[in-house]
């Protein structure tokens, strides 16, 4: 006796590639649209989309999460610093205290809640997607220009594969220290980055929430990519300032939308 519901191929095939197109469609204009699913991406995502945004978050990886999963040194464990702790009570991730302000959690647990509360609130993802250049409008970010990951894998003489662009009001950098959205606006003579510095923890996080915000009309960064962008120094395996500066990229958005 069969169990399931007995359907074909095609039906499979069908119901995945219409999902995806007809979501696509649907976001090639959004509000927001993040570039890096890292735990800043996604908590700016998670928070702009609960208030009635719609947010598309862009993955160039087929993972979500960045270094949030494997915390620090391949070993599943992440830190945060007080107060962040606070967004792990929200997200009712379990954690243990380390020392006296540093709080440690499981890196799987921590990153799967985050995605789901992510997704839950309204966040659209596009996976094995890589930011490739900007759209400007009179010296305004509205967008960026995609293609697939894999695309940069090909040999040189095979390479021609046209990107698309999608539009935004507003776009948050979010890609790490890569910073690949503040860097392709300083190749347009619109920005000038230092850079990240040499680590220094407990200046770091304090600094990258503090300068977590727009620094182009129309674009704004958040997490380690505010460390590139204005030359602080990095903040190593603690994740509190990630989380914190995904919320304040968040508020910030919302109050120009």
């Amino acid at each position: 006796m069969p169990i399931f519901h007995p359907v074909s191929e095609k039906d499979v095939t069908r119901a995945i590639v219409g999902g995806f197109l007809r979501q696509f469609e649907a976001y090639t204009e959004s509000d927001v649209l993040i570039v890096g699913a890292g735990p800043s991406g996604l908590m700016a995502g998670r928070d702009l989309a609960a208030q009635g945004h719609r947010v598309l978050l862009v993955e160039r990886n087929n993972y979500l999460g960045g270094g949030f999963w494997i915390g620090g040194y391949l070993m599943n464990k992440v830190t945060v610093r007080a107060p962040a702790q606070e967004v792990l009570d929200e997200l009712a991730i379990p954690y243990e205290q380390a020392a006296p302000g540093l709080y440690l959690t499981d890196g799987p647990h921590a990153c799967s809640k985050l995605i789901a509360a992510a997704c839950d609130a309204g966040v659209k993802v596009v996976n094995m997607t890589s930011f490739d250049d900007l759209v400007l409008r009179e010296g305004r970010v509205s967008g960026t220009v995609i293609n697939w990951t894999p695309v940069n894998a090909l040999p040189r003489e095979i390479t021609c594969v046209d990107p698309v662009a999608m539009e935004a009001r507003l776009v948050v950098d979010a890609t790490g220290h890569d910073a690949c959205v503040v860097r392709k606006l300083e190749e347009r003579g619109l920005f000038k980055s230092p850079g990240y510095g040499a680590m220094w923890v407990e200046q770091s996080e304090d600094l990258v929430v503090e300068h977590t915000g727009e620094v182009h009309p129309g674009l704004l960064v958040a997490g380690m990519a505010v460390a590139t962008a204005y030359g602080l120094p990095r903040m190593g395996p603690t994740f509190g300032a990630m989380l914190l500066s995904g919320r304040k990229v968040a508020a910030a958005a919302a109050a120009l939308l």
